[in-house]
């Protein structure tokens, strides 16, 4: 059925593809094969073939199936970007198991419950958050434990003697090349990366497919703790190939990768993409806008996959002039919206259109984007390839008429096969519609004359701070345990930076006021999540707005919160 954006569709491409019906694995046997010599990953200066990427990979994933990893096993992978992360990734896809990447930002309170749920016996993970995970694990029952933790350090991967414009920032050195010592595991064993990697038992035999289970990162959502979403070798497959094609990528790409590849973007639209068409991967694993800018001209990089607040930073350098980024051929990203003025000077200084997309964990990262050359500012962009979304009422489910508000539903082979043991959320999450299965992304949009989406409002409870999806309830929930919080509601406040930062609301137990002050509670989130979810506003009240049935009226107060801003 053709639709309204079809007029702007790159004429280059398809509406529809057809992947290939194998495994993620194949994609780097295949680019191997093809490209044995030349650089798959670069980091610091030290680049690894294509060839030694495989070679690494099968020897964890033999070492993994030695430790009893089977097929459709989850291993838990916490890391920042770094080469092992991009190793740990395929060996577990080698050993037949499924990934289960952690935001490395994750406190060990918050790491048990990626422990528990996908019933995760081992884990890898960096020297730097290795002690975190040891604690999560051995503050949980003793048949809950993690078995076995592989910990690496990131000098692993580089030279820690380095110097000159390959060199990590100076600020990070203490960080990078701390010796960090292994922690010990209740229950369980420690292993040093680099004698896992020397493993040399036998390799089983792959048999995993299309329908076989890959991935399984974790969202949260309106209320309880975050969920699994069951991706396929199918449906990361799918969105690993599109994104390729939707920006151009061959084997001669040279991405930058500083978008997390523990996140659903940089995992599928930036790392899988790459592995399937043989480009080359430039790791940052933070971000740091004077190495962004030395990395894009000293590797010609040619595709850049980032957020907003990362070109705001790298166009306020003062040494942004001296800065070659004339290699650039495709520049986007999603999370937030690209300030207008920003994208004009891209435009205006190197013809590069920012294309902005929008998709969630659930749909395996983009279930839209803009087209390269027909983008529009401040806006989602089109339904992606193989891809139907439409604009429903929330309460009937009736698709709406273009120009109406409604809440922004997809249907595609990207989008995940549904919760992990949480069969009522599944439910909940689709319909039927014309006889295909959507999903209910829970955002809030319209569709214009051209058939592009924009969003308008969020029908879910969710912050969006840089990028990072931060939900009030799994806050509110950490935030109970402070001796001090009898209540506390989670809204967003404005931020100049980063769009949107987390506010709590609380009220103290008696006694306590006076006793306790607002930044004691910031300091103490701060220690017990990750730093994105911690409020960076504290409010203290004497009581927080309820309905007549108790309901704590979060809207009231986010919409206070607006009138004050």
């Amino acid at each position: 059925m053709t639709r309204p954006h079809h007029k702007f569709w790159p004429a280059r491409l398809p509406h529809a593809i057809t992947p290939p019906a194998t495994s993620l694995w194949d994609n780097l046997a295949i680019s191997a094969r093809r490209y044995p010599d030349k650089p798959a990953l670069v980091f610091f200066g030290r680049t690894l073939s294509y060839a030694q990427l495989r070679q690494a990979c099968e020897r964890l994933a033999a070492r993994l199936q030695s430790l009893g990893v089977l097929k459709g096993d989850r291993v838990l992978l916490d890391m920042q970007n770094c080469p092992q992360l991009v190793i740990a990734h395929f060996a577990i896809l080698r050993a037949d198991a499924v990934v289960v990447p952690v935001n490395p930002m994750n406190r060990a309170e918050e790491l048990k419950h990626y422990i528990t749920d996908p019933d995760a016996r081992v884990a890898i993970t960096t020297a730097d958050l290795a002690g975190e995970l040891a604690a999560a694990s051995d503050a949980l029952p003793a048949g809950q434990r993690l078995q076995h933790l592989i910990v690496t350090r990131f000098t692993d991967a580089f030279d820690a003697a380095i110097e000159g414009e390959d060199a990590p920032p100076a600020a990070w050195r203490d960080w990078l090349l701390a010796p960090h010592a292994l922690p010990t595991l209740a229950d369980g064993q420690v292993h040093a990366w680099q004698d896992a990697l020397a493993w040399g038992g036998p390799l089983a035999e792959t048999t995993a497919g299309p329908q076989d289970l890959s991935v399984l990162p974790y969202t949260s959502g309106t209320t309880g703790l975050p969920k699994g979403c069951m991706h396929t070798h199918a449906s990361i497959m799918h969105n690993a190939v599109a994104s390729g094609l939707w920006g151009s990528g061959t084997a001669e790409t040279v991405a930058l990768v500083v978008v997390p590849m523990f996140h659903i973007t940089g995992m599928v639209s930036v790392m899988h993409a790459a592995v399937y068409l043989g480009a080359t991967m430039v790791l940052m694993p933070r971000w740091d806008r004077e190495l962004a800018g030395r990395l894009i001209s000293r590797w010609k990089v040619s595709s850049f996959t980032n957020i907003p607040t990362m070109i705001i930073d790298l166009l306020a350098s003062p040494n942004f002039a001296s800065f070659d980024l004339s290699s650039l051929k495709t520049i986007s990203g999603g999370g937030a919206a690209m300030p207008q003025a920003i994208a004009q000077r891209l435009f205006d200084t190197y013809g590069l259109r920012y294309a902005e997309g929008y998709g969630l964990t659930e749909t395996a990262a983009p279930s839209h984007q803009n087209p390269l050359d027909h983008s529009k500012q401040q806006c989602l962009g089109i339904p992606f390839l193989s891809t139907d979304a439409r604009v429903v009422d929330p309460e009937t489910l009736r698709e709406l008429p273009q120009g109406e508000q409604g809440e922004i539903v997809i249907h595609g082979p990207e989008v995940f096969q549904g919760y992990w043991k949480r069969p009522d959320a599944t439910a909940a999450a689709f319909f039927e519609l014309e006889g295909k299965r959507f999903f209910r992304s829970g955002d809030l949009g319209r569709v214009d004359e051209d058939g592009y989406f924009f969003i308008t409002d969020r029908l879910k409870r969710m912050i969006n701070a840089s990028g990072f999806k931060v939900w009030p309830a799994e806050v509110e929930a950490l935030m109970f345990r402070h001796p001090a919080i009898q209540e506390a509601c989670v809204i967003a406040t404005q931020d100049a930076y980063r769009g949107e930062s987390v506010k709590a609301v609380v009220v103290l137990r008696p006694g306590q006021q006076g006793q306790v002050k607002e930044q004691d509670i910031v300091d103490w989130c701060r220690e017990h999540m990750a730093v994105y979810k911690a409020p960076r506003v504290v409010q203290f009240v004497d009581a927080l707005p309820k309905s007549g049935s108790g309901k704590v009226m979060w809207r009231s107060l986010q919409e206070a919160e607006a009138a004050r801003a």
